[in-house]
């Protein structure tokens, strides 16, 4: 009986991992490696062939730390590499953090914008102003590809695992 739910939080765990990849605050790959955590704990995670080693975890586990940490990075990073000043990096942050009440698009649109009003703040040019918007805004979204490779990946062993 404990299987069985261990595998559904599992299975809960995995869902909620690929959601938090195009959700801000919820740390997507953490939660896919739990998941993958959960079903190794389980009768189903131990099967004749077992594809979830301690190695492949290790491997995983790493994996979800460094892309969590570089979600962080990459979209300041994108933001100072086409140019943007630290207006620019904390009007991206506030665009996001307004983005999130406003579905999906504000999410991705977000800290484009709040980049971009940012730099008009500080230096009350449009092009230099977009520049760092769409630096910020390419960031974001290679954030978001990391994340949902790293989540697809283990969703790939999860099922693998639970159906060999």
């Amino acid at each position: 009986m404990s299987d069985y739910i261990l595998l559904i939080l599992g299975i809960l765990l995995m869902i909620l991992g690929i959601i938090g990849c195009l959700v801000p605050v919820l740390p997507g790959p953490p939660f896919s490696f739990l998941g993958l955590i959960l079903l190794h704990l389980t009768r189903f995670g131990h099967s004749t062939n077992p594809v979830l080693t301690t190695q492949v975890l290790i491997i995983l586990g790493a994996i979800a730390v460094i892309v969590t940490v570089l979600d962080y990075i990459v979209p300041v990073w994108g933001t100072k590499r086409f140019g943007g000043s630290k207006y620019g990096t904390r009007g991206a942050t506030v665009g996001l953090i307004i983005g999130l009440f406003l579905g999906p698009l504000g999410i991705i649109l977000g800290p484009l914008f709040g980049a971009f009003v940012g730099e008009m703040i500080f230096k009350d040019d449009i092009s230099y102003a977009f520049k760092a918007g769409f630096g910020s805004l390419l960031g974001f979204l290679t954030g978001i590809g990391l994340k949902l490779a790293a989540s697809f990946v283990m969703t790939f062993y999860f099922v693998r695992e639970w159906i060999a």
